[in-house]
């Protein structure tokens, strides 16, 4: 062939990919059926769409709402809001969000506040993209590729480094009633970890604590190495299930760096109260306690994302903590929980009484890296400690 026409062809299709690319991209489309409560029907995009799904809804008159497919039957698309279908009516439009729910966290996020949705809370400006996108939902590291649990970890609170200690890459529960000094504790550990970053996940808490947790308890040196997600009580359940899932991509994303990761997600009550609103509004049955079956499903897949890493990678230190209703440890979340994690500290209302703060009791708390993160000498007084305790508490 004549190097002067293959030229033109190899030009051609140059533009014609460039041009491609210029395309806008294909519009999928539909319309609300009904709106029930939190849950939407939509007619068109039956075909078009799975489980997860984003659409962003546009009424007649007013703002749009995004919202997600979490069902699909033969009414339609059922989605819930990222906010209130307020304004919403049968015949809005529909449109289909392109991607999914994807996020691209980096070591730039260092340092910020955001939303569960990714965007900055902290009027510092736009997050700046960080490395390739990562679906916000996925898969934990496979069982068989994983490192074991580190080193213990010196956490300045003696209660918890001699009777329960904690390891790097372990999984700990912090179960207590309300009051009873959760949020000090997890600040705490917070100042004093031993961490490369730190990734805060507020989920229901009222806005009064969230500013008090960054201005008291993590401080300007705490923030500085700190990714913190919150949402407050107020948001949509959609919301505030999705800040557990934002914040545990974001530790990901830094434990692929190579950085060792604490990470502190408060609460994981407050995340399966969430779920409940969404099953219920969705009609699933209710199972033990009014919480539906998708709550004891989604807990493993959240908490086991957590944890050591794989070769090459960091590990991500994950402390959940628990409110236990009526400080009542049988309470189905916490028992959930409680078997999944690698070991639970307990807050006793009646330590707290006492006026010794943390109020961990000592008898009840356990961390499954025993015997093996002590010394030979540190578990023979280990053992004495809890034997004059369980004595103590006989009397």
């Amino acid at each position: 062939m004549d190097s002067k026409y293959k030229f033109s062809i190899m030009s051609l299709f140059a533009e014609m990919t460039h041009a491609a690319h210029d395309l806008p991209g294909r519009r999928i489309t539909g319309h609300v059926s009904a709106v029930i409560g939190m849950k939407l029907t939509v007619r068109g995009i039956e075909r078009a769409v799975g489980i997860g799904a984003r659409c962003r809804v546009t009424p007649l008159s007013g703002p749009s709402v995004d919202g997600e497919v979490l069902g699909i039957d033969d009414a339609g698309v059922h989605l819930l809001p990222f906010g209130t279908w307020s304004g919403i009516g049968p015949g809005a439009s529909v449109e289909v969000i392109p991607g999914g729910a994807t996020l691209r966290p980096g070591r730039a996020w260092i340092g910020r506040v955001i939303d569960p949705l990714g965007a900055p809370l902290d009027d510092l400006g736009a997050l700046p993209p960080g490395g390739p996108a990562r679906p916000v939902r996925s898969a934990p590291p496979p069982a068989f590729g994983r490192r074991g649990v580190g080193a213990r970890l010196e956490t300045g609170v003696k209660a918890l480094d001699v009777f329960a200690p904690l390891c790097t890459g372990q999984r700990m529960g912090i179960f207590a009633g309300s009051g009873v000094g959760k949020s000090t504790l997890m600040s705490m550990l917070a100042r004093r970890g031993e961490a490369d970053v730190i990734v805060v996940c507020l989920v229901g808490e009222r806005g009064r604590e969230v500013q008090d947790f960054l201005k008291r308890a993590l401080g300007p040196e705490g923030l500085a190495r700190s990714v913190v997600v919150a949402a407050t009580g107020d948001a949509a359940p959609l919301l505030r299930r999705q800040a557990a899932w934002t914040a545990t991509t974001v530790a990901e994303a830094l434990r692929d760096e190579g950085l060792n990761v604490l990470m502190m997600l408060d609460s994981v009550t407050r995340f399966a109260q969430a779920q409940r609103e969404i099953g219920l509004s969705l009609g699933e049955p209710p199972a033990a306690r009014g919480y539906p079956p998708t709550v004891f499903a989604e807990l493993p897949q959240l908490l086991e994302r957590t944890g050591p890493g794989t070769e090459g990678q960091g590990d991500i230190t994950a402390l959940y903590t628990v409110l236990v209703d009526g400080d009542d440890l049988n309470d189905p979340v916490a028992d959930a929980v409680r078997g999944i994690l690698d070991g639970h500290l307990v807050l006793s209302r009646r330590v707290a009484e006492r006026g010794r703060y943390p109020a961990i009791d000592l008898e009840r708390s356990l961390s499954r890296m025993l015997p093996d993160c002590h010394s030979p000498a540190e578990n023979a007084v280990l053992s004495a400690a809890r034997s004059a305790l369980g004595r103590y508490g006989e009397m």
